[in-house]
Protein backbone atom coordinates (compact mmCIF):
# COMPACT_ATOMS: atom_id res chain seq x y z
CA UNK A 1 0.00 0.00 0.00
CA UNK A 2 1.20 3.77 -0.81
CA UNK A 3 0.02 7.07 1.20
CA UNK A 4 0.05 10.18 -1.05
CA UNK A 5 1.72 13.22 1.16
CA UNK A 6 2.75 16.54 0.34
CA UNK A 7 6.19 16.63 -2.23
CA UNK A 8 6.18 19.82 -2.90
CA UNK A 9 4.58 23.64 -1.96
CA UNK A 10 5.39 27.36 -2.84
CA UNK A 11 3.68 29.40 -0.79
CA UNK A 12 2.24 32.88 -1.08
CA UNK A 13 2.96 32.88 -4.65
CA UNK A 14 1.55 36.28 -6.54
CA UNK A 15 0.23 36.09 -9.46
CA UNK A 16 2.64 38.04 -12.03
CA UNK A 17 -0.15 37.02 -15.67
CA UNK A 18 -3.50 35.86 -16.77
CA UNK A 19 -3.86 34.66 -20.50
CA UNK A 20 -7.59 33.57 -21.41
CA UNK A 21 -6.62 32.21 -25.23
CA UNK A 22 -3.59 30.03 -23.59
CA UNK A 23 -4.64 25.99 -23.53
CA UNK A 24 -4.42 25.67 -20.10
CA UNK A 25 -2.00 25.16 -17.13
CA UNK A 26 -0.22 27.57 -14.65
CA UNK A 27 2.94 29.08 -15.69
CA UNK A 28 5.98 28.86 -12.94
CA UNK A 29 9.14 30.23 -13.25
CA UNK A 30 11.63 27.08 -14.17
CA UNK A 31 13.78 28.39 -11.14
CA UNK A 32 11.48 28.52 -8.50
CA UNK A 33 9.31 24.76 -9.71
CA UNK A 34 13.07 23.55 -9.42
CA UNK A 35 13.51 24.54 -5.47
CA UNK A 36 10.66 22.68 -4.58
CA UNK A 37 11.12 19.30 -7.28
CA UNK A 38 8.30 20.61 -9.74
CA UNK A 39 8.72 19.35 -13.00
CA UNK A 40 7.31 20.25 -16.49
CA UNK A 41 3.86 18.70 -16.60
CA UNK A 42 3.36 17.50 -13.27
CA UNK A 43 -0.01 17.79 -11.56
CA UNK A 44 -0.46 20.15 -9.13
CA UNK A 45 -3.21 21.53 -6.86
CA UNK A 46 -3.68 25.31 -6.58
CA UNK A 47 -5.48 27.55 -3.89
CA UNK A 48 -6.26 31.56 -4.10
CA UNK A 49 -5.97 32.77 -0.92
CA UNK A 50 -7.79 36.34 -2.29
CA UNK A 51 -10.74 34.30 -3.29
CA UNK A 52 -10.87 30.68 -1.96
CA UNK A 53 -10.59 28.98 -5.61
CA UNK A 54 -8.70 26.00 -5.87
CA UNK A 55 -8.09 23.88 -8.94
CA UNK A 56 -6.12 21.15 -10.50
CA UNK A 57 -4.23 21.93 -13.26
CA UNK A 58 -0.25 21.57 -14.32
CA UNK A 59 3.13 22.89 -14.64
CA UNK A 60 4.41 24.83 -17.48
CA UNK A 61 7.52 26.20 -16.84
CA UNK A 62 8.52 29.88 -17.34
CA UNK A 63 12.06 32.02 -17.88
CA UNK A 64 14.06 31.06 -14.91
CA UNK A 65 15.00 34.23 -13.05
CA UNK A 66 11.67 35.75 -14.12
CA UNK A 67 9.43 35.38 -10.96
CA UNK A 68 6.69 34.26 -13.28
CA UNK A 69 3.35 32.66 -11.89
CA UNK A 70 0.62 32.84 -14.62
CA UNK A 71 -2.75 31.38 -14.84
CA UNK A 72 -3.50 30.45 -18.25
CA UNK A 73 -6.60 29.20 -20.11
CA UNK A 74 -10.09 28.38 -17.73
CA UNK A 75 -7.69 28.88 -14.76
CA UNK A 76 -7.23 32.34 -15.75
CA UNK A 77 -11.04 33.02 -14.66
CA UNK A 78 -10.26 31.21 -11.19
CA UNK A 79 -7.84 34.42 -10.24
CA UNK A 80 -6.04 37.90 -11.36
CA UNK A 81 -2.83 39.34 -11.30
CA UNK A 82 -1.44 40.10 -7.38
CA UNK A 83 -3.42 36.98 -5.89
CA UNK A 84 -1.77 34.96 -3.57
CA UNK A 85 -1.81 30.99 -4.06
CA UNK A 86 -0.76 28.47 -2.28
CA UNK A 87 0.53 25.31 -5.34
CA UNK A 88 0.88 22.04 -4.21
CA UNK A 89 1.84 18.55 -5.80
CA UNK A 90 1.56 15.24 -3.81
CA UNK A 91 3.74 12.17 -4.05
CA UNK A 92 2.94 8.23 -3.63
CA UNK A 93 5.09 6.55 -0.33
CA UNK A 94 5.37 3.38 0.74
CA UNK A 95 5.48 2.77 4.53
CA UNK A 96 9.42 3.30 4.76
CA UNK A 97 9.09 6.40 2.07
CA UNK A 98 6.43 8.38 4.24
CA UNK A 99 8.40 7.44 8.06
CA UNK A 100 11.56 9.26 6.05
CA UNK A 101 9.53 12.02 3.76
CA UNK A 102 9.71 15.86 4.10
CA UNK A 103 8.08 18.21 1.46
CA UNK A 104 9.80 20.58 -0.33
CA UNK A 105 8.54 24.22 0.97
CA UNK A 106 9.23 27.54 -0.28
CA UNK A 107 7.75 30.56 0.74
CA UNK A 108 7.85 33.98 -1.34
CA UNK A 109 7.39 37.94 -1.15
CA UNK A 110 5.15 39.66 -3.04
CA UNK A 111 7.83 39.71 -6.15
CA UNK A 112 8.13 35.93 -5.99
CA UNK A 113 11.22 36.02 -4.22
CA UNK A 114 12.37 32.85 -1.44
CA UNK A 115 12.43 34.96 1.85
CA UNK A 116 11.71 30.92 3.50
CA UNK A 117 13.01 27.59 2.54
CA UNK A 118 15.60 25.97 0.64
CA UNK A 119 17.89 28.18 -0.32
CA UNK A 120 16.36 31.41 0.83
CA UNK A 121 18.04 34.46 -0.37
Amino acid sequence: MTISLLKSKIHRACVTGASLDYEGSLTIAADLAAKVGLRRYERILVGNMANGERFETYVILGEPGSGAIELNGATAHLGKIGDRLTIMAYGQFDRLEAEKHLPAVIVLDEHNAIIRGPLAQ
